[in-house]
């Protein structure tokens, strides 16, 4: 018999399913806090997955994710065990905020401390039950500050079991992102865990073809990594991603009413129109280029800019004539468009 997945002092012998409630701070009210997370452990013998949505409390695309994933029958039959994590930052989520009530990014605190700060306390919880009983790791995120993403995975992939991931995901756009001090993708590195971030939607906003890709992508991760047999409906080729090693974001050179051109995935050129900053009467318009040739992976939704606001994300790319053929491949298998 394989052994119990042990996780916050309960044991999930194989074949088991259960929703366990980790204990973190409670509030100043006395209310006790917990972390809700849902544990799959199959039968036979095979890698064990985290996916953990909302560690900034705003960005609830993944907490739906996770919440259609569980439904699925197919992951009854999983091989190894699937942990999800539909809410991380539970204090955030509570207050649609970003943060966590003492005012800190939670994925700036990894690997945490149990003697430190509240959020300190909350990314050691999270390392040690969650990232200490997993082999492989999903991080979902969504954009902020009014700005929605294209669904992309941003990973290390110079590690060629994290670019096998990466590609596996099957989103239009991989971003090979540097990691960054304290985030949850350093902690899980520095365990040698191949681990990906996927990217898309807004915070505070359901967007249906994010949920649909962050669902398809993890079903293929999971079948790429052997915890599933593969699907058997998928029956053309898949087109392989892009692969981006630098982005960049258009600032505002001037204040006004920002009127976009460009929609996420769409191609663009260097020193190409992509929108228009008027004044409120309409008397001065200033035109918005781009300083490079790329693909807009990210975009301000909120038509109102002052002078040097982040208005358009473009991610650098050499194979321009790849960008219509992947995002009409990704609409068509996604959305249903052709």
């Amino acid at each position: 018999m394989r052994a119990s997945l042990s996780l916050a002092g309960l044991k999930i012998k194989p074949g088991q399913q259960a929703t366990i409630q980790v204990p973190v701070a409670r509030l100043y009210t006395h209310t006790e806090m917990t972390m809700p997370v849902h544990v799959i452990h199959g039968y036979k013998d095979g890698p064990r997955l985290f996916v953990s949505a909302a560690i900034h409390g705003d960005e609830i695309n993944g907490t739906e994710i996770i919440r259609r994933l569980m439904k699925l029958k197919k992951i009854k039959k999983l091989k190894g065990a699937l942990i999800a994590v539909p809410v991380v930052n539970v204090y955030g989520f509570l207050q649609q905020s970003r943060y966590s009530p003492d005012r800190r990014d939670l994925n700036r605190f990894f690997p945490g401390s149990e003697k430190g700060s509240l959020t300190s306390q909350l990314a050691n919880i999270f390392v040690d039950e969650i990232v200490a009983n997993s082999t492989h790791g999903i991080d979902l995120h969504a954009g902020s500050n009014h700005r929605t993403n294209l669904p992309q995975i941003r990973a290390n992939i110079k590690e060629p079991d994290t670019l096998r991931l990466a590609e596996a995901f099957r989103v239009p756009v991989i971003i090979n992102a540097n990691i960054r001090d304290g985030s949850l993708r350093q902690a899980v590195a520095d365990k040698g865990i191949p681990f990906l971030l996927y990217e898309a939607g807004e915070a505070l906003r359901f967007d249906e073809v994010a949920i649909r890709a962050g669902i398809r992508g993890i079903l293929s991760v999971m079948e790429a990594i052997g915890m599933l047999r593969h699907s058997r409906s998928r029956k053309k080729a898949v087109i392989a991603p892009l692969i981006a090693d630098a982005t960049t974001w258009v600032r505002a050179p001037t204040s006004g009413i920002l009127q976009m051109n460009v929609p996420l995935g769409a191609r663009v050129g260097q020193a190409k129109k992509i929108g228009v900053i008027a004044d409120p009467f309409g008397a001065r318009e200033t035109v918005v280029e781009s300083p490079v040739s790329g693909m807009v992976i990210g975009r301000l939704n909120l038509p109102l800019v002052h002078q040097g606001d982040a208005v358009i994300h473009i991610a650098k790319l050499d194979r321009l004539a790849g960008i219509e053929p992947i995002m009409a491949d990704f609409r068509e298998d996604v959305i249903g468009e052709k």
